[in-house]
Parts: structure tokens; sequence; C-alpha cells
């Protein structure tokens, strides 16, 4: 990610304010965070969720690849719960 460009959608950027999570939360679940989920076959681009921490608080990040022109667009971030997560928030709950 170091050489990409970081890009917000507007969505993204939507839940970050209703959420309180600021960009620079955003980049260190990124830098620092773990793929957990991998969607190759969302369009316009392949995608994949991200979980890290920011101190004691999970954060879920997607974003999706350009690779074509080398960026990484933040598609939604959002706090996981356990009522869809188990502990740890890596694995989804089975419905």
């Amino acid at each position: 990610m170091a050489d990409n460009r970081l890009i917000f959608s507007v969505h993204a950027v939507k839940r970050m304010f209703n959420r309180r999570v600021t960009s620079h939360e955003v980049r260190k679940v990124i830098e620092e965070g773990h793929t957990i989920e991998e969607y190759p076959n969302d369009s316009p681009y392949p995608s994949r969720l991200i979980m890290g921490w920011n101190g004691e608080r999970p954060l879920h990040v997607v974003v999706a690849e350009n690779e074509q022109e080398d960026e990484v667009i933040v598609v939604t971030v959002y706090e996981p719960d356990l009522f869809n997560w188990l502990p740890g928030f890596e694995r989804r709950r089975e419905s």
C-alpha cells in the first residue's frame, strides 16, 4: 500500500463521519491489519475486507484495488459487532 494512492469513496467518507472514524485510523488498519475475506469478482475492481484495531476498537475496512492506476479505494468502514461476527471479529457467525 505504501506506493499506492489511497482514495476514499463518498460512501466511505459518510460512514467514517457517522461512525467517528478518522482517515488516520483507516490508514492504520490498511497498513497494519490483515485481510480476512477476499472478493476477487467484485466490480469494477477486486476488493477485500481488512481487520484491524485502533486501540481496543475493532475496525473493518473494505478496499478495492485498481492496480492499473495504482490506487487503493476505501469502499466502506465499520466497527464489527458480535451479533454478526465471532469474538476476534475475523470470522462471520453462521446464520
